[in-house]
């Protein structure tokens, strides 16, 4: 296995960190204000993200995550993502790699006609118009197979009915296309019932219901509950082809999860480095933190993990690469089980080193916990990730070492 970054990617590494140094860290600050100031119902979107767009865009910092424009294969990219998370509500957006845009043109570009190329893909590689997916029912549990929204045809249109929830980014002004998941084909086996359809925000079937919180908190462009109400959109907006929904999702979502973690990996190490500067000036019982064993035990186990989880999204990574998706759903199943569980066990510790200003306004600490907590739940539960390693194992032929030893 090959982890080295190409000259390209080292490049656009050093540039990134760069960018995030000296334009993205700065502004965190007035962008926090600029929210608090506005309320959580504001959601317009802070004018400082549309002056870094057009910097990053400058920079050839712009839509790194599509290979057909950035140069850079997945293993590439995934290697950069862990940068851009270290500022989680600036860095993705800045970069026009913000999820859940980034599997969605993905999508677009593997499977768009002309049509709508012109039509959404364009502006939305742009960064003029956003995007959302709509997966989630409000009542079945996580997955694309357990969708009870309805997809039927009607002559040349399609029409959709259903009620859908934990949406990102639909209240954004900018967002104006749904990639819609339902069920075109019930009849058929459970993997296959499931089709995509492009549909518009504007669209009189679709309406947003509210806006939902997460662990009490409200933030811009937060997840939504939605309502399809004979939603109809034309036979050409189909996505691929009927039953072919779940098929396309696992292509683009088992490489997009890879990214995720590896994005929530970069606010874990912030905690890290976060954590290393608070302790060396600070003195308790005599001599400065970074002399306390229980603080030097806390920063060697942190940048352990971190270390383990980021040489497993770079092995699932490459496997994809060299082997494609079905050879990694272990190994994704892992990542999900063991990335967040370690980023929360980071930044909880950071908070705890930090004292009461890790729990205030005045640090990104709390900000980073309560958004990496949610994340681990609306990824599944850690218990069902492991079910699934475990499977994996125990369905495996008998090791020819397990033999001998018997």
């Amino acid at each position: 296995m090959d982890f080295a970054m190409s000259v390209k990617a080292v490049y656009c590494h050093q540039w990134l960190s760069d960018f995030m140094m000296e334009y993205i860290l700065p502004v965190e600050t007035n962008y926090g204000q600029y929210h608090h100031e506005a309320g959580p119902q504001n959601q317009m979107v802070p004018p400082i993200i549309e002056k870094l767009k057009t910097k990053a865009k400058e920079r050839g910092l712009w839509n790194l995550f599509l290979p057909a424009k950035s140069g850079l294969a997945n293993l590439k990219y995934a290697q950069l993502t862990e940068r851009i998370g270290g500022s989680l509500a600036i860095g993705p957006e800045s970069l026009n790699c913000a999820k859940p845009g980034t599997s969605n043109i993905e999508i677009l570009y593997m499977l768009d006609t002309d049509e709508h190329r012109t039509k959404w893909l364009q502006s939305l590689l742009d960064g003029e118009i956003r995007s959302t997916v709509s997966i989630l029912p409000e009542t079945a549990n996580n997955g694309i197979h357990n969708t009870e929204t309805t997809i039927s045809r009607n002559g040349g249109d399609y029409i959709a009915n259903g009620r859908k929830w934990w949406m990102s980014k639909t209240t954004d002004p900018r967002c104006q296309i749904l990639i819609t998941i339902g069920r075109t084909n019930p009849d058929t086996t459970a993997h296959h019932q499931q089709s995509m359809i492009l549909t518009s925000m504007n669209n009189h079937g679709v309406k947003i219901i509210r806006l939902t919180s997460m662990l009490d908190w409200q933030y811009q462009h937060g997840r939504c509950e939605l309502v399809y109400n004979n939603a109809r959109v034309p036979t050409t907006n189909l996505l691929g082809e009927e039953g072919s929904g779940f098929a396309i999702a696992q292509a683009r979502l088992r490489p997009g999860h890879i990214h995720h973690y590896m994005r929530a990996l970069g606010g874990a190490e912030r905690a890290l480095v976060l954590m290393v500067d608070h302790v060396r000036d600070r003195v308790a019982f005599g001599c400065t933190l970074t002399d306390q064993s229980v603080v030097q035990h806390l920063v060697a186990k942190s940048h352990k993990e971190i270390d383990q989880v980021r040489l497993l999204c770079e092995k699932a990574t490459w496997t994809i690469y060299q082997h494609g998706n079905k050879t990694t759903q272990h190994l994704v199943a892992v990542i999900k089980a063991v990335a967040l569980q370690v980023t929360c066990y980071v930044i909880n510790h950071e908070i705890q080193v930090h004292g009461t200003a890790g729990v205030s306004d005045d640090a990104v600490l709390a900000r980073l916990y309560t958004w990496h907590s949610v994340m681990r739940f609306f990824s599944g539960l850690d218990e069902v990730h492991m079910r699934s390693v475990a499977r994996v194992e125990l369905e495996q032929w008998t090791s020819p070492f397990a033999v001998a030893v018997t």
